[in-house]
């Protein structure tokens, strides 16, 4: 495979005379990080998984679903570079945004996101009772990580980690399949190793200044990360294992060949772990993923290999 620089240190950082000069409506959107709602996809997982791929109403409420979550992560987002602008002001790529650059008002982007927050959570609720209860309870929980959960050592990141979960909750509750207590390890695993690997990268990469733009990064030491990214890698690859090959599963699908997809896994977080020590990658997971190809390539193998399994040939 071909080697790739990290796009923290490749991408080029607008002038503050470009980012002033924006529009209202560009600095707005800017700021909901459109980049950052691939996170989302992971809605979509109730689809793959509950063998409803080719079911056209529950593709119709997976994409509605996504959207909602991504308007709603939008809000997230908005709520805390508020919260962080002054920090923001000392970080070498956040200083940049809109709303600590000065040029999206704080005023209009909480305003902007109330309006966005009651419309996207309505249409939640619209969509299904259930539904609009996880979507809820995903932006009260952010609304608390962003306001005073994220200056607490290790809750922090698992405040993180369990927003993945709502995320792939939520897409299962849309389309009303049964939801997988594997969903709940598989994806809590999975986003604690993002978490910890992006703490990693914001200790490294700020060094001195870190707990300047970030103080919970002074509970945290690179050798501490490391042990708890050890634990977590070790955990998430064990129990993707232990779910293709166990017999609910293969009961569930009618195939053993579940098993097939392990290495992609395998190659995908060893990977990642390259990229965050070796490519200082790690601060910007969805950035990571869009423009590192082996990486990219093999998140997309591993879903058709899955598809595959499960719908074609090798399916009940």
């Amino acid at each position: 495979m071909a080697r790739s620089t990290s796009p923290n240190l490749t991408v080029s950082d607008p002038s503050p005379t470009e980012v002033s000069s924006r529009s209202f409506a560009l600095n707005l959107l800017i700021s909901l990080r459109p980049g950052q709602w691939t996170k989302n996809l992971l809605v979509f997982a109730g689809l793959i998984f509950g063998s409803k791929l080719f079911d056209a109403a529950s593709v119709g409420a997976a994409v509605e679903a996504f959207a909602i979550f991504c308007a709603l992560s939008g809000v997230v987002y908005l709520l805390n570079d508020v919260a962080d602008r002054k920090s923001d002001r000392q970080h070498p790529y956040k200083k940049h945004r809109p709303i600590a650059a000065g040029a999206l008002d704080v005023g209009a982007a909480l305003t902007a996101g109330a309006l966005l927050g009651a419309a996207s959570l309505g249409a939640a609720f619209a969509l299904s009772g259930r539904f609009g209860v996880v979507a809820t309870g995903y932006l009260g929980l952010q609304a608390l990580y962003s306001a005073q959960l994220k200056h607490v050592v290790i809750v922090d990141v698992l405040i993180i980690a369990i927003g993945f979960v709502l995320r792939a909750v939520a897409g299962a509750v849309a389309i009303d399949v049964a939801i997988s207590h594997w969903l709940f390890v598989c994806t809590i695993l999975l986003a604690l190793f993002i978490a910890l690997a992006k703490r990693r990268h914001e200790l490294m990469l700020l060094a001195e200044g870190a707990t300047s733009h970030r103080p919970i990064l002074d509970e945290y030491s690179p050798y501490l990360l490391d042990q708890m990214i050890a634990v977590v890698t070790a955990s998430t690859l064990i129990a993707y294992i232990f779910y293709t090959i166990s017999p609910e599963t293969q009961e569930k699908f009618g195939t053993p060949w579940l098993g097939l997809t392990i290495p992609f896994p395998l190659y995908g977080i060893f990977r990642y772990l390259y990229l965050v020590h070796r490519r200082e990658g790690g601060g910007n997971p969805a950035d990571l993923l869009l423009n590192d190809r082996p990486l990219l390539v093999c998140v997309a193998l591993w879903a058709i290999a899955v598809a595959l399994v499960i719908y074609g040939p090798f399916g009940a």
